[in-house]
């Protein structure tokens, strides 16, 4: 049974109106690099009753850190996410004990080149697993790419410059912007950025069938739109335990 319990607010990074990141602490049960949790408050906005409210998020921290690390969008409206907003420093939270999910680099085929897409907060999972750093020497290129619509949403930028230092090379990132232009980053939607070449020309790497793994993370348009292109022109297909493939997806939402 996967019990709730309570987690210490150490610190919350606020670092727009709409995006912050908490910083936990609780006794909960080892997880995988790239799994999620779940966060809940009690909302009693239009009750006396207590009703608890909660959601689906990934840690952004290496499993072997002890302190936990969150990264949210401030959802307008959304109830949870304007109360973990508006949390303070020694707040509490509960946070669910043990974590779940199948996007771990364990599940992931050997292959020359792997490919990590996300868009938003969904960088959070692939800063676990490079962070953590376990069962990557299988890959020559590791790729992430990490899309957001302005140049502020960019908080773990200097988080992921930092990886591709530590990784000497293996490591290649890019960043895209869908609403604004900036010299380091490619403009446009994932999608359209690997159906032109402009991504591969980039990056000096193909994605194909043959030597390649991409993994998809983040809001669901983006996901479904990126696997029916490579399912459709570069005759990749979606991993499953039982039958191998070359597309590794998870929602965000």
């Amino acid at each position: 049974m996967n019990s709730w319990i309570n987690a210490d607010i150490l610190h919350v990074k606020r670092w727009t109106s709409n995006l912050f990141s908490l910083i936990l602490h609780a006794p909960i049960e080892s997880f995988y690099a790239g799994q999620f949790t779940k966060l809940a408050l009690y909302d009693t906005t239009y009750s006396v009753y207590k009703k608890k409210i909660q959601r689906a998020y990934s840690y952004v921290n290496a499993p072997s850190n002890e302190n936990l690390e969150i990264y949210i969008v401030r959802v307008l409206n959304g109830k949870l996410s304007n109360l973990l907003y508006n949390l303070q420093d020694g707040d509490k939270v509960f946070i669910k004990k043990k974590a779940c999910g199948f996007f771990i680099i364990d599940e992931i085929p050997n292959c020359e080149n792997l490919w990590m897409f996300a868009t938003g907060t969904a960088i959070g999972p692939y800063c676990s697993i490079l962070k953590e750093g376990k069962n990557l020497d299988r890959f020559n290129n590791i790729i992430l790419v990490h899309a957001v619509r302005y140049q502020n949403e960019l908080n773990y930028l200097p988080l992921m410059q930092e990886l591709c230092h530590k990784y000497k090379g293996k490591l290649k990132i890019q960043t895209v912007i869908s609403r604004e232009q900036n010299k380091k980053s490619l403009t446009g939607r994932i999608p359209f950025l690997i159906d032109s070449k402009i991504l591969e020309k980039k990056i000096g790497l193909s994605i194909n069938s043959e030597n390649s793994h991409v993994m998809l993370c983040g809001n669901p348009f983006m996901v479904k739109d990126t696997y029916l292109y490579l399912q459709n022109n570069r005759n990749m297909r979606k991993h499953l335990r039982r039958k191998r493939g070359h597309i590794t997806m998870e929602n965000y939402w």
